[in-house]
């Protein structure tokens, strides 16, 4: 079994997009199910930016899905990307005290967002601990 390089690959993806791209119907709906999917990804990144894992690579996996149909995201990501490289440079150079407030700042999202949605008094409930400050305010997860 031989393997085909990545210029083949692409250039495989290449005609097998013309052929979609001639036939307006289907070009069409191709369009609309990259967009919901890459909307889709691109939410689920944004709101698991703050917790721990990889949010902010499915920050860019949402917009490198989007990017392939439409020329704004490819803007957005280029945009994105850049600024995201120089926040974390920035953030790299500062000293340690600097760096345990950004990490005690989103420890305090974190937990903050785990409150409010109920999983704090979920859990605290597992283990037996029935205060009633644990429980979301809004009586979500109660």
């Amino acid at each position: 079994m031989t393997r085909k390089n990545p210029s083949e690959h692409r250039r495989a993806w290449a005609r097998w997009r013309d052929k979609i791209r001639d036939r307006p119907l289907i070009d069409f709906g191709y369009r609309i199910t990259v967009g919901v999917i890459g909307t889709v990804v691109l939410i689920v990144g944004i709101i698991a930016i703050p917790y721990p894992g990889p949010g902010w690579a499915i920050v860019f996996l949402g917009l490198a899905i989007l990017a392939t149909e439409f020329r704004a995201a490819q803007v957005v990501l280029h945009w994105v990307r850049a600024r995201y490289d120089t926040a974390m440079s920035w953030f790299t150079r500062q000293p340690i005290a600097v760096q345990a407030l950004g990490a005690l700042f989103t420890t305090a999202v974190v937990l903050g967002t785990l409150w409010l949605f109920g999983a704090v008094g979920l859990v605290a409930g597992w283990v037996g601990i029935d205060w009633p400050w644990l429980k979301s305010p809004i009586g979500i997860g109660s």
